[in-house]
């Protein structure tokens, strides 16, 4: 069975196969710097996780893109003190053009449910 969260017509925002939760990427607010992009994508990779029937110490896989690669140790201050340090994901961080100029980093998210 597939479960679909807040889909659109484009995409999901989630989607739930089995026991597995995958999530689209999340960004933060455009014009917001590295930091508060950071928080605010975790805060809703959390949200997403909750209404998926998880939470971040369920996280199997992490992948997070930088528009700019400088931004990495400014990320991490973020996501060290966010990330479940009892249940660190494997994680995967690279440079990439994002949707628009205006984010700065995305992070997606693979799952297991609670």
């Amino acid at each position: 069975m597939i479960t679909r969260i807040q889909p659109g017509a484009r995409m999901s925002e989630a989607v739930i196969h089995g026991d597995t939760i995958y999530l689209a990427g999340q960004v933060g607010e455009p014009g917001d710097d590295v930091i508060a992009q950071t928080k605010t994508a975790l805060a809703e990779v959390e949200a997403l996780l909750a209404e998926a029937g998880s939470d971040k110490s369920k996280i199997l896989m992490a992948q997070i893109w930088l528009a700019d690669i400088g931004d990495f140790d400014a990320m991490n201050s973020v996501w060290d003190a966010w990330v479940d340090t009892a249940n660190p994901p494997a994680r995967a961080t690279g440079e990439s053009r994002l949707a628009s100029p205006d984010y700065l980093v995305e992070v997606i998210v693979i799952a297991a449910k609670g």
